[in-house]
């Protein structure tokens, strides 16, 4: 059981990082990006590719997937951020399908559907020790994201991508460039969750294209939703939240013997969906979110 718990918590700060990049994004500036989970499979192949057939350090391949991932942010940004945010939604969606079809298609570097083994772990061994030490490195990862964020928001570039958020119209006014900003917010977010895809491939140790389905992207937004968009401590706690609905209903099998795997791996779905759901419904701020308000 201790196993388990130290695992779940690995995945879960992995998790973390990618809600604090979307919730710079959206949380901050107001894009809508659909696509996330394409920027995670980015860092998470890089980190594979070159820990693997490149014989490079670990480090070099968690530096490299969060450069890849950071540099794929700026053409996706110069053509879709001019865009309304339903197309920028649509255009970022459509990236993300179109990296992990890149991934497929391309056996000569990804080896397609079978995916690449004997990934290096970032901490050799077995038993609770060495995952310890992995949730230490990965915990330090977001405890060095989070004092980030708060440098970026109590910063003139904080101010700057909250005004955009909130009326964009007026910082054009003030002969501000709001797609300058926009472009680098996308990136910031895109290098989040370029190193969590690193930490994701080297913590499990095999990557394929069918681990990183839209349906990634869509447990994290679930996750800013029910913590609270736009705050820290939101991102963590709905993270956390996300991972109790996922994990808890695991054991509803032994509850339910009669339900199949493959029917139970849909109540999963709608156990979370309906969370969302209740959220919309009678905490829309979120559970860190301003109490005085309901929207």
């Amino acid at each position: 059981m201790e196993a388990y718990l130290i695992a779940i918590l690995i995945v879960t700060a992995i998790y973390v990082l990618l809600s604090l990049g979307l919730t710079l994004q959206y949380g901050l500036t107001g894009l809508i990006n659909f696509g996330h989970v394409g920027f995670f499979c980015i860092g998470a192949y890089a980190a594979a590719i070159l820990s693997t057939a490149g014989g490079m350090p670990i480090a070099a391949g968690l530096l490299a997937g969060m450069a890849l991932a950071g540099l794929a942010a700026i053409p996706i940004g110069l053509v879709a951020l001019r865009l309304r945010d339903d197309y920028f939604a649509i255009v970022t969606l459509g990236f993300s399908e179109s990296v992990r079809l890149v991934v497929t298609s391309e056996g000569w570097l990804t080896k397609g559907v079978q995916g690449i083994p004997g990934i290096p772990k970032l901490i050799d061994g077995v038993g609770t020790g060495p995952a310890l030490t992995i949730l230490a490195l990965v915990g330090l990862a977001n405890l060095l994201a989070v004092m980030a964020f708060l440098r970026i928001v109590k910063s003139p570039f904080g101010r700057m991508i909250e005004a955009i958020r909130d009326n964009e119209d007026a910082v054009k006014a003030l002969g501000k460039d709001p797609a300058r900003f926009k472009i680098q917010v996308l990136v910031l977010g895109a290098v989040l969750a370029g190193l969590a895809g690193g930490f994701y491939a080297h913590y499990i140790g095999y990557v394929s294209p069918d681990q990183f389905l839209p349906i990634v992207t869509f447990y994290v937004w679930m996750a800013i939703i029910m913590g609270g968009v736009g705050r820290i401590s939101g991102a963590l706690l709905g993270t956390l939240l996300l991972m109790g609905f996922l994990e808890g209903s695991r054991f509803l099998r032994d509850l339910l013997p009669f339900i199949s795997a493959v029917e139970m791996a849909s109540i999963r779905i709608g156990v979370v969906g309906l969370a969302l759901i209740l959220f919309t419904l009678y905490r829309p701020q979120g559970l860190m979110g301003d109490y005085t308000r309901r929207k």
